[in-house]
């Protein structure tokens, strides 16, 4: 026991100033980043299109470097099938907590993360038909497969997101409105706050689905030619894409 207990007279220590919670050591966030399988994926998507778009914009043809790009672009593509392997369970989940505010809400759910799941199930088998385990003569058709069932589910995943903004800016427009007025004023800004960043992270979402739905379409297409079948803006969109969602999941972890 201790022979000197405290002066209850004795005021207390000042308290500790909490530390705000967007500071975080880097490394132990980066950890936590690359411990996930979007973490990884995203970050090899960044250089499967930084590379196509070296080959699409700069490099000379003849150039070594060419081929060891074009080596490197198509083994981390492969690399990335294989960060897809179950994926498709997490779409299953989303169908089944989804909770819809109408009947057309409820119909687009089921487009956005039903495409996307069938997407996610087939790419597994484009994977291993890429890898040698099934032949290659279903790779044409399981690819075709995919990229339409990719495109079903960024055309759901975009018409909700249009609606999740108008939404959130009716919510903006009227915290906006009240805040004119009396009462509320701190709780009011704390929300509107809130919303504006989740109005930003919701744009985003919205361009990384263009850009990939732009790839989709090329694949659909078969590379027939014309501007939507330009490297440079097809690499571009990918990199877009990879970038956001990066920055999404840095946030999110």
């Amino acid at each position: 026991m201790d022979s000197n207990p405290p002066n209850p007279k004795t005021p207390p220590p000042p308290p500790r100033s909490p530390q705000p919670s967007d500071e975080r050591d880097f490394l132990k966030h980066l950890e936590s980043y690359l411990a996930r399988r979007d973490g990884v994926d995203k970050l090899l998507k960044i250089s499967r299109y930084a590379a196509k778009l070296a080959l699409a914009s700069t490099t000379p043809k003849s150039l070594p470097l060419t081929v060891r790009l074009k080596s490197f672009e198509s083994s981390v593509g492969v690399s990335r099938k294989a960060f897809r392997l179950g994926k498709f369970v997490q779409d299953v989940n989303a169908l089944r907590s989804a909770k819809p505010d109408s009947p057309y809400d409820a119909l687009l759910v089921l487009i956005a993360y039903g495409g996307e799941g069938i997407y996610y199930f087939v790419e597994q088998f484009v994977w291993l038909s890429k890898s040698g385990l099934i032949h290659m003569r279903s790779l044409p058709r399981l690819q075709k497969i995919s990229a339409w069932a990719e495109f079903i589910g960024y055309f759901g995943s975009i018409s909700l997101k249009i609606g999740d903004l108008r939404r959130i800016g009716e919510e903006i427009a009227a915290l906006e409105l009240g805040s004119d007025g009396s009462g509320g004023g701190g709780a009011n800004e704390g929300k509107l706050r809130r919303l504006k960043e989740k109005r930003m992270l919701k744009r985003l979402s919205f361009v990384q689905d263009l850009a990939d739905g732009l790839m989709t379409i090329e694949d659909i297409r078969d590379s027939k030619g014309g501007i939507l079948s330009s490297p440079v803006l097809l690499a571009s969109a990918g990199l877009v894409s990879a970038l956001i969602s990066t920055h999404k999941n840095w946030l999110s972890c």
